[in-house]
């Protein structure tokens, strides 16, 4: 007996194929026939149709099964739909390791969790304009930033600490996002060195700077970076006041390791870890975060950066105007991740009165929330230059490694081109105010 084959679709009209095509969907989802058989073979005469005939949705059907763990969990990169399926993934890995207390570092914002959870839920204060009948099939996320080429207005933020995460910390972040094109940012108190960091991105990134309260150290750092060959110093300046990050400390009370072979006290002992100061005496130093900074600071710290200086953490309309009248050549808006102040104020809620203050002078980049495409095309309607996103590629670097950061890179770039062609803004320059309305 032959074996049945698949069937062959004769010349038929347009018509004639959307007719099929209703009538596959209504068998498809009918209760009489709903077997695992038969809806089968429903796929399977869908995938025979011609592609151009096939609506988008349909696509699925074409694509293998992406199955979770028993534990409802990702068990690897390629299976996540979203940014937020790494979180779960990123849990499990880091508490398998016994290492609440590295989890709660991630997750804490401060106090209630207030302006964390504010940065992303506030994107939905702002809706996207579609515009119809646009040839949307070449779109260009291509942006310049300082004269720098980027494939995407997506960066990766500084985030301290990522060997608690992956054993080369911010060398694998690195490599997955120079293959990506994206531009990154290394945090002053990551593990890797920066000239490592470059290396393994392949071009220079860019150097947070936890200036301490030692100008000498504060003139060493940003001498390391500049001789690695990077462009750009970013100066954090959110970090005055303190800060109660309450969820790490309740995790803390889980973690049963003994911690004090990396957390011993004392300043030298804290960044012994720390590739960035090695070789630099910090013996007089008592404070990472220079909490007693003003303007004249910045004055000072413009006077030594040879390429272009950052404020990171502006959030107010004042302080950006300020951030001009001394030489500041960008800003990047942030709160720490919600990890600076309990103010509950979201980056994205004061994004415009920034790019209105500084009219266009100086780039102005954001940070905060940033879960999704279409969080970064808003974003850029609003007058932000670049994008920022944390949280979510160490969710990837922890669950995964290095296809992990590139999972959620991929994720967000292809979200945000999509929602491109959908709102008929097919370069950058192309989203504007008049792409997103307030809710």
């Amino acid at each position: 007996m032959e074996k049945p084959t698949t069937p062959k679709w004769p010349e038929i009209s347009e018509r004639g194929i959307i007719a099929r095509r209703k009538f596959l969907s209504f068998l498809a989802a009918s209760p009489l026939v709903a077997t695992p058989t038969i809806t089968s073979a429903v796929a399977t005469v869908f995938a025979s149709l011609p592609s151009q005939a096939l609506a988008q949705s349909y696509d699925v059907l074409r694509g293998s099964r992406q199955a979770l763990g028993p534990d409802g969990i990702i068990s690897a990169p390629g299976d996540a739909l979203n940014v937020f399926e790494f979180e779960p993934a990123a849990k499990k890995a880091v508490l398998g390791q016994d290492a609440p207390a590295h989890w709660g570092y991630l997750e804490s914002g401060v106090d209630g969790d207030v302006t964390r959870d504010a940065n992303h839920t506030a994107y939905a204060r702002y809706n996207i304009r579609t515009k119809r009948l646009i040839d949307a099939r070449k779109a260009s996320t291509g942006v310049k930033i300082f004269g720098e080429s980027w494939s995407s207005p997506i960066f990766i933020c500084p985030v301290s600490s990522l060997g608690a995460y992956d054993p080369e910390a911010g060398v694998t972040v690195a490599r997955a996002a120079g293959k990506r094109g994206h531009q990154m940012i290394l945090s002053t108190v990551d593990n890797a060195v920066i000239a490592d960091v470059n290396k393994a991105h392949g071009s220079p990134a860019w150097f947070q700077l936890y200036p301490t309260d030692d100008w000498a150290v504060t003139q060493a750092l940003v001498r390391r970076a500049e001789a690695a060959g990077c462009p750009a110093i970013v100066l954090t300046v959110d970090r005055q006041g303190g800060r109660n990050t309450e969820d790490l400390f309740r995790m803390r009370r889980q973690d049963q390791r003994d911690c004090s072979g990396c957390h011993t006290p004392g300043f030298a002992n804290e960044v012994t870890r720390k590739g960035n100061f090695s070789g630099i005496d910090v013996s007089k130093v008592t404070n990472l975060y220079g909490t007693g900074m003003t303007w004249e600071f910045v004055d000072r710290l413009r006077g030594i950066v040879k390429g272009k200086l950052l404020l990171k953490g502006i959030v107010t309309g004042e302080d950006a105007k300020e951030a001009l009248r001394h030489g500041v050549d960008g800003i990047l808006v942030s709160n720490h991740g919600g990890r600076a102040e309990e103010s509950g104020q979201a980056t994205i809620g004061v994004l415009i009165e920034i790019v209105d203050a500084v009219n266009g002078r100086i780039p102005v980049l954001i940070d905060g929330g940033v879960r999704r495409g279409t969080d970064v095309l808003k974003a850029l309607a609003l007058g932000a230059a670049a994008v920022g996103v944390g949280r979510p590629y160490v969710w990837g670097l922890a669950s995964f490694g290095e296809p992990g950061v590139d999972r959620v890179l991929q994720i967000l770039d292809d979200e945000f081109i999509t929602i491109m062609r959908q709102a008929g803004a097919l370069t950058i320059d192309q989203i504007t105010r008049d792409t997103v309305t307030r809710v």
